[in-house]
C-alpha cells in the first residue's frame, strides 16, 4: 500500500494510488488525508519519530521536489530513521532482548492504553467484527489448494468459532467493562524499537474499526509474533507487567482465544500472498502459515476445556 524511502537519517513514506475494500488511496486528497492521520496517530507512541507531512511538488526547473512551494502532486509522511538493530524482531534474532527491556515496552504500552480514547462500539459490534474476519479466515484456511493439515485446521476453526457463537460474553464483557479502546492496530515486533525510551511505530491508520481493540488482544498478538520468532518467554513478561500496570487481569481463556484468533488471522494473510497473480517469495508463505497454525492449535488446546469439565464464565478472573 506504500513505498518507503530510506534517505540517510530520514524515512519518507509515499502512499500508492490503490483502492481496496478496506481503504481508498485512489485520489490525491485521500492520500494527503491519510498521511496526516498516520502522522497524528503515530505521535501517540512515537512522538519524536514522526516529523510531519511534506508535499512532493514540481520545482521551478520542473523537477520533483520535496517540501517545495509548487502545486503538490503527492504527499509523504516524514520520519526519523530508527536503528535496525534496535527493532524487536532483529533483537530477537540475535538473542539480545532482556526482561527489563520488555518491561520498559510494557510501561510505554500501559501508559498508552490508559490514555487511549474509549471505543464507541457496542458489545454486539465488537463480536461481529471477530465473526466477519473469522469467516474470511475459515474460507482461506479450509481451501484445499493449500493442503494444510486438516486436523489442525479443523481444531483451530472449531475452537475459535465456538467461542464467537456460543460464548460471546467472553468478548462482550470486555466492551461492557470499558476495556476496548482506539489502540495501535498492528502491534508486531518489527514495529517496536528498543530505544531509551522504547517507541512503537506504524499503527494501523487507514481503518479505525481495525484499531478498536482490547489492549490484551494487541498484547496477545505481539506475544504470539514473538513466539513465532523464537522468543515465547516475552509474552508472559509483557502481558504480566501490563496487567499489573493497568490493574486488569483478563482470564487466561480470553488470552488463549486472542492468541488463537490472531495466529489464524496471520496464517490467512500469509496464504493470501499465494492467491496474488505474481506473489513475491512464494516459497515463504506456506511454511509461515503452518507455523502460525501450530501456535493457534496450541492456544486452542488450552482454550477448550477437557471433556466433561464445565467452562467458567467468570469476569475478571486471572485463572
Amino acid at each position: 500500500m506504500s513505498w518507503v524511502f530510506l534517505a540517510g537519517d530520514r524515512v519518507y513514506k509515499l502512499k500508492k494510488p490503490v483502492k481496496y475494500p478496506f481503504l481508498d488511496f485512489s485520489t490525491l486528497s485521500a492520500r494527503e488525508a491519510d498521511c496526516r492521520v498516520e502522522d497524528r496517530l503515530n505521535r501517540r507512541l512515537a512522538p519524536d519519530v514522526y516529523l510531519g507531512v511534506v508535499p512532493l511538488s514540481h520545482g521551478a526547473d520542473g523537477d520533483l521536489t520535496l517540501g517545495g512551494k509548487g502545486e503538490p502532486v503527492d504527499w509523504l509522511v516524514k520520519m526519523r530513521r530508527l536503528p535496525a538493530d534496535k527493532m524487536l524482531d532483529h533483537a530477537i534474532a540475535r538473542g539480545a532482548v532482556t526482561p527489563s527491556q520488555i518491561r520498559e515496552v510494557a510501561d510505554v504500552l500501559a501508559h498508552f492504553y490508559r490514555a487511549a480514547e474509549p471505543a464507541n462500539v457496542t458489545p454486539e459490534e465488537y463480536v461481529a467484527q471477530f465473526a466477519r474476519e473469522q469467516e474470511k479466515n475459515h474460507a482461506v484456511l479450509a481451501d484445499r489448494r493449500f493442503d494444510l493439515p486438516r486436523e489442525i485446521v479443523s481444531t483451530v476453526l472449531r475452537s475459535i468459532e465456538t467461542i464467537i457463537t456460543d460464548n460471546p460474553d467472553l468478548l462482550m464483557n470486555r466492551v461492557r467493562d470499558g476495556h476496548v479502546v482506539d489502540g495501535h492496530g498492528d502491534l508486531r515486533p518489527e514495529h517496536v524499537c528498543l530505544s531509551d525510551p522504547p517507541v512503537v511505530i506504524d499503527c494501523l491508520e487507514f481503518n479505525r474499526s481495525f484499531r478498536l481493540v482490547d489492549p490484551f488482544d494487541e498484547l496477545a498478538f505481539l506475544a504470539m509474533e514473538c513466539e513465532q520468532l523464537g522468543a515465547p518467554w516475552i509474552g508472559a513478561t509483557l502481558i504480566g507487567h501490563c496487567a499489573e500496570e493497568l490493574g486488569d487481569a483478563p482470564s487466561k481463556r480470553l488470552l488463549h482465544f486472542y492468541t488463537a484468533y490472531r495466529a489464524s488471522l496471520r496464517a490467512r494473510l500469509a496464504l493470501a500472498h499465494l492467491l496474488e497473480p505474481d506473489p513475491r517469495k512464494p516459497e515463504k508463505w506456506l511454511p509461515l502459515a503452518v507455523a502460525y497454525l501450530s501456535i493457534a492449535e496450541r492456544a486452542c488446546l488450552k482454550l477448550d476445556p477437557p471433556a466433561g469439565q464445565p467452562v467458567s464464565h467468570s469476569r475478571g478472573s486471572a485463572g
